[in-house]
C-alpha cells in the first residue's frame, strides 16, 4: 500500500521510537507502579514446565480460534468506516483537517484516535479511505499509530498491570512519539 521506502522510514522511527521510550520509562524506574501481584507469579522449572507438542499445537490453534474471533468485528467495522469515508466525507473538508499544512493536524489526529480501538488490520481499511480522500500521509500515520497504540481500551487492559501513574507516563512518552514520526512524515513525503 505504502511501498519500501515508505515502509523502511516507518519501520525505523517506529524501533526508534520504541526503544527511546522504553530507555525513558526504564531510567524512571517505575517498578512501584506496577500492581503488586504481577510480581507475585510462580515461576515454573523442570519437568512441570514441559508441555508436549500435541499440547503446543492444541493451545496455538486455540488462541488463533481466540485472535480471529477477536480481530474479526474490527477488521469489519475498519472496513465499514473506510466506506463511510470514502462515500460520504467530502474530500476538501478531509485535505483542510488532515492535511500536511497546518501544523495542528497531526496532535489532532493523535486526539481523534486515542477514543477509538482497532488492531492493525482493521484501521488499513480506513487509512486507504483517508488518503484517498486527501489527508496527509504523517498525519494519518499518527492518526493509525494512536488507534492501535493509545487506545482507552488498551488502557483499560493495561490498569489490570499498571497503575494510573504509569499508564499516564507510558501515553505521554508514546503520544510524543507519535507526534514526532507524523511530523517527521509530513516533512519528507
Amino acid at each position: 500500500m505504502f511501498g519500501w521506502k515508505i515502509v523502511a522510514i516507518y519501520l525505523s522511527l517506529g524501533l526508534g521510537v520504541a526503544m527511546i521510550s522504553g530507555l525513558v520509562i526504564g531510567r524512571m524506574n517505575p517498578v512501584n507502579l506496577v500492581e503488586a501481584w504481577v510480581f507475585d507469579i510462580p515461576l515454573v522449572h523442570g519437568e512441570e514446565g514441559r508441555v508436549t507438542w500435541q499440547a503446543r499445537f492444541a493451545q496455538g490453534w486455540s488462541h488463533v480460534h481466540d485472535i480471529v474471533l477477536k480481530v474479526a468485528p474490527y477488521i469489519i467495522a475498519g472496513v465499514g468506516v473506510g466506506a463511510w469515508i470514502h462515500g460520504y466525507v467530502p474530500q476538501d473538508m478531509m485535505a483542510h483537517v488532515m492535511g500536511k499544512g497546518n501544523w495542528w493536524s497531526v496532535p489532532l489526529a493523535v486526539l481523534i484516535g486515542v477514543p477509538m480501538y482497532s488492531n492493525a488490520a482493521g484501521i488499513i481499511p480506513v487509512v486507504q479511505a483517508l488518503l484517498g480522500k486527501g489527508a496527509a500521509l504523517g498525519t494519518t500515520l499518527a492518526f493509525m499509530m494512536a488507534v492501535t497504540a493509545l487506545s482507552f481500551p488498551e488502557f483499560m487492559i493495561l490498569k489490570k498491570v499498571m497503575k494510573p501513574k504509569l499508564i499516564a507516563l507510558f501515553a505521554g512518552v508514546v503520544t510524543m512519539g507519535i507526534i514526532f514520526v507524523g511530523y517527521v512524515f509530513n516533512a519528507v513525503m
